[in-house]
């Protein structure tokens, strides 16, 4: 039996990172949202590593913050150890990475959704969708009938997920909960193409267990940067990490017992993410390597279980009792959750348009994992954008669309849509051509704007924002305007640091130019220097030292802003346009890119396929 449970504007299924930012996205735009979760304790978990940011993944955080979502705030209300990485390298790349009390991270997240207004959370598994005229139908288990306007998937690993540890598979979530096991089966009677994929985590130990006599302890960093750009006050390093390294006998143990492995036994059919592999794929691929490496961190403040980070693993739980126990410090650890790999299924996301939406299914979003993408911040990301257009979709605005020369946001979603994946997706500074532009000092300036066009940034934060603002352009003027006569204590600054002394008077932002001064380094001598906060000395220095990249950049972005502008029609068949390769034919009439800037980062696509098309569209639109 079923009964009507009601109507909402926009349904969020899952309540993991994704689908958290979905929902707060779309009911804090007006929206009457619900939201569903097959156990209510799980929202907001990290089933994997207990941290935020990294690598990229922190450009993302800090964007998501920008735009007016929620997951930078509360990383830094839970961070229990704060650090910048890539410091030795330039500003493009430094990223934010937080050690967070992963138990306190989903009990604020929840209480944030239990406290927004229009919004309803659930705890129900949907076991079936469908259309039904504008709307769309959601079956519970139980027989509960939602109708909504709009929905997001953001299913991470539940949909279908199944459990492999060793030769051990079982139907089953991830930290032990129940999978979502009939939704799969009525996404693939609607006609959306599915395919499996795999992650997987490692093992929780006991604090006590381990020895840290020896191990290197790894400090955060001071002082602390937060990731939210609305932050009263710094988070507080309140815990230290620890590195190792596994040996010879850590080797020798998993490759006696690689028979056994679901990895290489063909019992895992899914694709498995390429950079974040266990640790019987790295001693099998990378078997020169005499060690690897593995940092010890804390789950949180209020428990007793530590992570092996880089440790993942999908062999016999008397495997990983035995290789566990040959690294140093972990000679008598005591397991409490034993590390296991998780296989599920995700959608193809050459079918979604730039919104997240599906191009043949209005109304219908993805995010996340689901999209065949991996990490809580990628998922985050794709949440706020998905949940964001499905309000927008509903209230009957105009969507939003992030560009891949606008933020890291824009880019992980153009490369899931323009050369899908084949296998989980991971942000990485690389895959920007822009990166120089979209650093994560300035991820406000490029995105608070459009949160606040939205309507998500309220009058205090952009009052906040205008006043950063202003604060960094006149400092840039002061820094043209100062000038500095050639002075002893001049000179011994620029001697200390290791450039070239001066005879005449100079710019401050002449200084500033040179590669090797900071602004910390003219201190003694900059002393009409305004009281300004640190990220502003900060801003105006990169944008100064790299001025003359970030022009270069600054053409490339217009450009391809120029190619973005040159529509293509729905309607086209690549197959009947003269001169574009076969191969670029079927690409492009897979894709179906909404642009011509799109239409060339199609893999396959050639710039002569670009020429052509060019020709075509030209004659096209001249009604030729």
């Amino acid at each position: 039996m079923s009964y009507d449970a009601g109507k909402y504007d926009v349904a969020v299924i899952g309540a993991g990172h994704a689908g958290i930012e979905a929902a707060l996205a779309s009911a804090r735009l007006g929206c009457r949202t619900v939201i569903f979760t097959i156990n209510m304790d799980a929202v907001g978990n990290c089933p994997c590593n207990p941290s935020i940011g990294g690598t990229a993944k922190g450009h993302l955080v800090r964007e998501v913050d920008a735009l007016g979502g929620e997951m930078g705030k509360t990383a830094d209300e839970c961070t229990l150890q704060s650090r910048m990485l890539n410091l030795g390298k330039g500003p493009a790349v430094h990223s934010l990475r937080a050690q967070i009390d992963r138990n306190k991270y989903a009990r604020v997240m929840k209480h944030k959704l239990e406290q927004c207004e229009n919004l309803v959370m659930r705890q129900a598994e949907v076991i079936d969708i469908e259309r039904d005229g504008e709307n769309w139908l959601l079956t519970t288990r139980l027989g509960a009938v939602y109708t909504c306007r709009a929905v997001v998937l953001a299913t991470g690993t539940f949909l279908g997920g199944r459990i492999f540890v060793g030769e051990v598979s079982y139907a089953g979530g991830p930290d032990g909960m129940f999978p979502a096991t009939e939704l799969a089966g009525s996404l693939k009677e609607l006609g959306i193409s599915l395919r499996r994929f795999k992650t997987g985590t490692p093992a929780r130990v006991l604090r006590s267990s381990i020895d840290f006599t020896d191990l290197e302890v790894q400090k955060g960093d001071e002082p602390v940067t937060p990731f939210s750009f609305d932050a009263e006050m710094p988070p507080k390093n309140s815990a230290v990490c620890y590195v190792s390294w596994t040996n010879d006998r850590t080797k020798q143990v998993i490759l006696d017992n690689i028979h056994r492995s679901p990895l290489y036994t063909g019992m895992i059919e899914g694709v498995g993410p390429r950079y974040c592999p266990s640790i019987e794929d790295k001693i099998m691929r990378f078997s020169e390597k005499p060690r690897h490496q593995l940092f010890i961190e804390p789950c949180g403040a209020e428990t007793e279980e530590m992570y092996l980070q880089g440790m993942s693993s999908s062999l016999p739980e008397e495997v990983q009792i035995a290789f566990y126990r040959t690294i140093k410090g972990l000679e008598h650890v005591e397991i409490m959750r034993n590390a296991y790999a998780i296989e599920y299924d995700c959608c193809d996301p050459l079918q979604l348009n730039a919104t997240l939406e599906f191009r043949d299914y209005p109304g219908l979003y993805g995010a996340g994992q689901f999209n065949g993408s991996s990490g809580y911040e990628e998922a985050a990301a794709q949440g706020f954008v998905a949940g964001a257009n499905a309000a927008l979709k509903v209230l009957n605005r105009d969507p939003l669309i992030l560009d891949r020369a606008g933020s890291y946001i824009g880019t992980l979603i153009d490369d899931l849509i323009t050369k899908g994946v084949t296998d989980p997706y991971r942000m990485m500074t690389s895959r920007s051509e822009y990166r120089l532009v979209l650093r994560q000092d300035n991820a406000d300036e490029r995105l608070t704007p459009i949160g606040r066009e939205l309507g998500l940034i309220d009058d205090r934060r952009w009052a906040k924002f205008e006043k950063k603002q202003a604060q960094k352009e006149a400092e840039m003027k002061r820094a043209e305007k100062t000038v500095f006569s050639p002075t002893d204590a001049l000179n011994e600054v620029l001697v200390s640091c290791e450039t070239s002394p001066v005879t005449t008077g100079v710019r401050l932002s002449e200084l500033l130019r040179r590669p090797q001064v900071t602004y910390a380094d003219l201190t003694p001598i900059d002393t009409e220097r305004p009281d300004y906060p640190r990220e502003i000395f900060e801003s105006v220095e990169t944008a100064l030292k790299y001025e003359g990249y970030i022009k270069r950049q600054l053409q490339d972005i217009a450009e391809m802003r120029r190619l973005e502008k040159k529509l293509l029609p729905k309607e086209i068949n690549y197959a009947e346009i003269s001169g574009l390769r076969l191969e670029a034919q079927e690409k492009l009439n897979r894709v179906r890119p909404e642009n011509v800037g799109q239409a060339g980062r199609i893999s396959g696509v050639s710039p002569a396929d670009i020429s052509v098309l060019l020709i075509w569209l030209s004659a096209h639109n001249e009604g030729k």
